[in-house]
């Protein structure tokens, strides 16, 4: 992205996604990346437990051959029948081994090429790369559920506003019942508070409805004019349904079906946040290209948003009016002509009931735990 943005207008650099890269230059990237505390432990991460995984599979398997082969070793050398059958079975454990590290130099190779590739892009784009960050404080739904949080290869753009495109990860369950669940996001940086609102995106619902992690009260869905309901379900706090169509305006609902229809879009506090159940920052050129134009398109919208005021805070402006009124008179009750006038809007920001939409609970998590509770009494006394 260049210092204009990642508008369709403006070309980005993509040959450090493609262009050969020098061994060398990537192990020469990786020391740096160590020494400035860029990246963590080898063991942490996806990465850190399919080496341990490797490892643990690795050590099992060579234990599990050493005694049998110690016990067919023996046998030959009890019987003096030592020749081919022993020494096939050598080569068979060393290709193995070979065959783990192989996998284990593989992968992390490709984590380090990645790295050094997608800051290269990064760089050649007016953007920061930032290879992992733990538990990142961001306000959008796929931030805060399960647990062991991680966003990873974050590339971040400073103008004309704060964007952010990354990978993230979450893990809910434990034991055998654990998952890990794979989103790509982009951050976009809003000028000022908007009410709490989804876009629900109908192409990549699945057979049970909505892929995202959170669900709300169906009370809060408001249908828009023309076509926007076929590829979006719109959800905003009740009572804030004008404010709403004041920020969804047809052009702007038009840039949302054209550009992101693809992708859940969520306004929570002064972000605006796109979702996919896939990774977004990748060394793919076409999808950066797409994202950039989706972000480009976006961008040259914000600005009515950022004349949005909430009228639930107008308490506060009719307060702040009456003192910039007390504050221009001067001594002896003269008032003073060249004051300036006191601005009547209300405050930058939302009201308590608009900043978060209403969870929708469960029915079936309620029947399965009722179904769970009926169980366990039934076990228990009879």
């Amino acid at each position: 992205m260049s210092g204009a943005g990642p508008a369709t207008s403006v070309p980005f650099d993509a040959r450090p996604l493609i262009e050969p890269a020098r061994a060398a230059d990537i192990r020469a990237f990786t020391t740096r990346l160590r020494a400035e505390g860029r990246l963590g432990s080898p063991f942490s991460g996806t990465q850190g437990v399919q080496l341990v995984l490797l490892i643990v599979v690795g050590g099992v398997f060579a234990l599990v051959f050493l005694s049998i082969f110690g016990t067919i070793a023996g046998a030959m050398v009890t019987s003096g029948s030592v020749g081919w059958l022993f020494v096939l079975p050598v080569l068979l454990v060393f290709a193995a081994i070979g065959a783990i590290v192989w996998l284990v130099v593989r992968s992390f190779s490709g984590g380090r090429e990645r790295w050094y590739r997608l800051a290269r892009f990064a760089e050649a784009n007016a953007m920061s790369y930032v290879p992992a960050l733990a538990s990142p404080g961001l306000p959008g739904m796929i931030f805060s559920q399960g647990h062991s949080r991680s966003a990873r290869d974050l590339v971040r753009g400073e103008q004309p506003r704060f964007v952010e495109f990354a990978n993230y990860r979450y893990v809910t369950g434990s034991g055998k019942n654990q998952s890990t669940h794979k989103w790509g996001y982009v951050a976009i940086k809003l000028d000022v508070p908007l009410p709490h609102i989804l876009l629900d995106a109908v192409g990549n619902n699945g057979l049970f409805g909505s892929n995202l992690p959170t669900s709300f009260d169906r009370d809060q869905r408001l249908s828009l004019e023309g076509d926007f309901d076929k590829y979006f379900s719109l959800f905003c706090p009740r009572g804030y349904e004008r404010d709403a169509l004041y920020l969804f305006t047809p052009d702007i609902m038009a840039r949302f079906i054209d550009n992101a229809a693809e992708l859940d879009v969520e306004i929570v506090d002064d972000w605006l946040f796109l979702y996919a159940k896939r990774d977004l920052s990748t060394l793919d050129p076409a999808t950066w290209a797409w994202l950039f134009a989706t972000v480009g398109a976006l961008l040259e919208k914000f600005a009515q948003w950022s004349r949005w005021r909430d009228d639930r805070l107008a308490a506060d402006a009719s307060a702040r009016a009456a003192g910039a009124v007390g504050a221009g008179f001067v001594a002896g009750g003269v008032a003073d002509p060249f004051a300036a006038a006191p601005d009547l809007r209300p405050p930058p920001g939302v009201a308590p009931e608009g900043r978060r939409l209403k969870r929708r609970v469960s029915v079936l998590g309620i029947i399965a735990v009722v179904v769970f509770v009926a169980v366990w009494v039934v076990t228990i006394f009879f």
